[in-house]
């Protein structure tokens, strides 16, 4: 059999579903072997034929040595099974995944955007802005996978190919008539997005994360740029101007490009007017790219709570790929005015301020790069008339190379550092934080080897506490009046993983617990 007539196999109405883990095959499924970062499908390939697939895609084949006793069996299997060898199998089970859920992509207007930092701000922006001009918007991102019809946590920023065309099918029988995706770096490189046409696509940044993966930082822009270099020219690259690497992807595209940049002269600009603890308001001048997509001429206020220069960059994102879909406008304001907030994303605990208090702003956001935490710090630190507390960890078994470096900008910025654990995973939470100081230039009090990182005296300006929940509730405690709290790393979590296990915990939940509890 050709992988073309398996494709319209699958289409028909009795098609054999589709899988990519081995474990989960029935009688009768196809089976498709994807290469992947830690487990390799073509490894599973045997277990798949012994569990009942009738078809196996793959990119090689080799018959597995079996015992014995099996081997008749797995003989007589293999002939009943059809091999299909393809050049990319995670493109390959893209396609299978869009035709056996019958095509839901090509009924839905879909966008995406990418880069290191900003993606779910931004497709909430969009979404907010689908919503405010009466349409129905699925998104699938890093907090949650909305279908129209309900929602759910995310488990990945952009899960696997299957789970993606499934969504899309239900955004479809919800009656969404558009798809608002954050693509990951590593989505990207896996070919997870293949077989969904995008109408636009937006880059927010690029910046030190995901080296572990990636290896290179080439390896990690080269990973961006194909979500615009499959673009079509009908298409549109929503492109930041600030950011160094969007030229480099400019020139992969075949598309048409806007690009947005905030103080600055581009397609979509935006000035700030006025910033505060409670919101930002900026001036949003659409000119040059209303002449480029022939529609209206216009400049108009946007007033958000959403705070930092960053977030109005996102504003910015978010607007085109809304002016790119034909998009009014007035409507575009109307939707980015209406956003109220981002979980987790310089989000505010809320609590009744009295004089007791003694913190008047506890905010938590998902800043876990030294850029992310670059943007929110200095956001914060021309708002902050007191001391800027920070508490902040990095996660294990992720890119080592930004420990160092969160640290630095850590420093720079805030008044009191607070150095904690964050997802340990399987590193030991002290290794994690070793790197972490290794960055400061001035290091934390040490106290003998015994009580290392055990004690704390709030005078010194860095302090080692590896239980999270008490370095909160260290930072909350020890704040004033005019202070700003900033709990950074986790953001929207609800979850702490330690080992491979993962525990409830919530940085906002024990804040509110903290403050709850303030005499």
């Amino acid at each position: 059999m050709t992988f073309d007539a398996l494709i319209n196999l699958v289409s028909s109405g009795k098609s054999p579903r589709v899988c990519v883990d081995s474990r989960l095959v029935q009688a009768g499924d196809v089976f498709v072997a994807i290469g992947g970062a830690v487990y390799n499908g073509h490894d599973f390939i045997a277990q798949a034929i012994d569990r009942g697939a009738k078809y196996i895609v793959c990119q090689e084949y080799r018959r597995q040595k079996t015992e014995d006793r099996r081997q008749k069996t797995e003989d007589r299997r293999q002939k009943e099974c059809a091999i299909i060898i393809v050049d990319d199998s995670a493109e390959a089970a893209a396609l299978l995944a869009q035709a056996a859920r019958g095509n839901p992509a090509s009924k839905l207007i879909n966008l995406a955007v990418t880069g290191t930092n900003g993606k779910t701000t931004t497709a909430y922006l969009v979404r907010s802005v689908i919503q405010t001009a009466g349409e129905k918007c699925g998104l699938i991102g890093t907090i949650i996978y909305d279908t129209g019809s309900g929602t759910c946590q995310a488990s990945l920023t952009t899960p696997d190919s299957l789970a993606i065309a499934e969504a899309q099918q239900q955004m479809v029988k919800a009656g969404a008539k558009y798809m608002v995706i954050e693509a990951s770096s590593h989505a990207l490189s896996q070919n997870r997005l293949a077989g969904i046409e995008f109408k636009a696509a937006a880059f927010t940044n690029l910046t030190g994360d995901h080296l572990d993966y990636h290896k290179t930082k080439e390896s990690y822009l080269a990973a961006k740029t194909k979500l615009f270099s499959a673009l079509s020219p009908d298409a549109t690259a929503v492109l930041n101007k600030q950011s160094p690497e969007a030229q480099h992807i400019a020139e992969k595209t075949k598309a048409k490009v806007l690009w947005y940049a905030v103080d600055e002269p581009a397609d979509i600009s935006a000035h700030i007017e006025s910033m505060d603890i409670n919101g930002t308001v900026f001036a949003l001048d659409c000119r040059r790219a209303n002449s480029k997509l022939k529609t209206q001429n216009s400049k108009l206020i946007i007033r958000t709570p959403l705070l930092g220069r960053h977030n109005v960059s996102n504003h910015l994102a978010g607007a085109g790929l809304c002016l790119a879909v034909g998009l009014d406008l007035k409507t575009i304001a109307a939707g980015l005015s209406a956003l109220q907030g981002v979980p987790g994303r310089l989000e505010k605990v809320d609590y009744t301020s009295d004089e007791r208090r003694a913190t008047s702003h506890v905010l938590v956001d998902y800043a876990h790069t030294d850029d992310a935490l670059k943007n929110v710090l200095t956001t914060l630190k021309p708002l902050c008339k007191g001391r800027l507390i920070v508490v902040f960890g990095c996660g294990g078994d992720r890119d080592r190379t930004k420990r160092p470096r969160m640290a630095r900008v850590v420093e720079q910025f805030a008044d009191i550092v607070i150095v904690t654990s964050d997802n340990p995973r399987t590193e030991r939470p002290q290794a994690i934080i070793d790197e972490i100081v290794a960055g400061f230039e001035n290091a934390p009090p040490m106290q003998s080897k015994k009580t290392r990182y055990t004690t704390y005296d709030i005078r010194h300006t860095k302090i080692i506490e590896p239980d999270r929940r008490k370095a909160i509730g260290l930072a909350i405690e020890s704040g004033r009046k005019e202070d700003i709290v900033l709990i950074a790393g986790k953001g929207h979590e609800n979850y702490q993983i330690i080992g491979t296990q993962k525990f409830p915990f919530s940085d906002r939940e024990i804040a509110e617990d903290y403050l709850r509890n303030l005499r």
